[in-house]
């Protein structure tokens, strides 16, 4: 019954009824009386009833039962479609829909609150939903299966499936008790000393472990965990001293002393993941700047640190 029905159709429906004339009707729509007349036959042939009783002379032509009954569903569907132009338009200035991210621990803690405050703040319509992991593997698959639509990520990453933008890097840094003498921590002297780490599966234990077995030194670790705060909590106490990537640690703490390694090892360097074969979501990119003005501050606050405390 339907097929032969375009939205045009239920458009001159809507407006004759409003108006109650053809002529008014066409004048609103933009078309000629004849071409709404048109419409409205084509609109009776399809379902196989009249729309409108056409008394003639001076009364005003009326919707029929079956005229009352389209109407609705004209409204109902031209309504629609006003709601999706607008949710559209929406999405493609960034201000609405829906943006999905990927992050780990430190960027959860010391970028997201104030990239996605910002993004509550300019842009109130918009949904963003986060999910967590330790792993990059983890989320690199998140990205690609379509769960996130965009994934904090560290180096290194080959994958051609991905396009990688940079935002910055955080150094390894040794942090201690705050009674701890000296700004640099020595390698060798950590081999003679507790630390305290963070599980093997972690993407940057992976590279903490590989910094002591390239020197030959076999670390002694006296508490493993995955969480950051843990690791601190332990240094805190006396329990032993932690290397971590500086995003990775809370600064602030009084009762923590932040210290330089010798040799360095390499910075963390992270990126933000995106999927090279899918359309981004506007917002996407309005992140990513916002992360890397995060990124800038945190690299300034990081020397600032280092100067202080040694």
């Amino acid at each position: 019954m339907f097929d032969d029905l375009a939205i045009r159709h239920f458009a001159a429906l809507q407006a004759v009824a409003a108006e109650q004339s053809f002529g008014r009707a066409a004048e609103r729509l933009g078309f000629t009386q004849s071409a709404i007349s048109q419409q409205i036959a084509a609109f009776e042939k399809a379902i196989g009833q009249p729309l409108f009783d056409r008394p003639g002379g001076p009364r005003q032509i009326e919707l029929t039962p079956v005229g009352h009954l389209m109407l609705r569903h004209a409204d109902a569907i031209l309504g629609h479609l006003e709601t999706a132009s607008e949710e559209i338009a929406q999405l493609l200035a960034g201000q609405g829909g829906r943006l999905s991210v990927g992050t780990f621990q430190s960027i959860t803690v010391k970028v997201l609150p104030e990239v996605i405050g910002r993004m509550k703040a300019e842009r109130p319509g918009l949904e963003i939903r986060l999910t967590e992991s330790n792993l990059n593997e983890e989320l690199i698959d998140l990205l690609i299966e379509g769960t996130v639509d965009l994934a904090f990520v560290v180096a290194p990453i080959n994958d051609d499936r991905l396009v990688l933008t940079p935002l910055g890097s955080d150094p390894y840094v040794v942090i201690a008790p705050a009674s701890e003498d000296g700004p640099i921590i020595e390698r060798d002297d950590l081999a003679h000393r507790q630390l305290i780490g963070q599980v093997d599966d972690d993407a940057c234990q992976r590279n903490i472990n590989q910094y002591f077995w390239s020197s030959e030194i076999k670390p002694d670790y006296a508490f493993r965990t995955d969480d950051n705060a843990a690791v601190q909590a332990m240094v805190r106490v006396g329990m032993g001293l932690a290397v971590m990537p500086y995003l990775a640690i809370d600064p602030n703490d009084p009762d923590i002393a932040v210290r330089e390694l010798s040799p360095p090892m390499p910075p963390r360097v992270h990126y933000a993941a995106q999927r090279a074969d899918r359309t981004v979501a506007p917002a996407a990119d309005r992140v990513i700047e916002l992360a890397r003005e995060v990124f800038e501050r945190l690299e300034r606050s990081h020397s600032d640190m280092i100067r202080v405390t040694g």
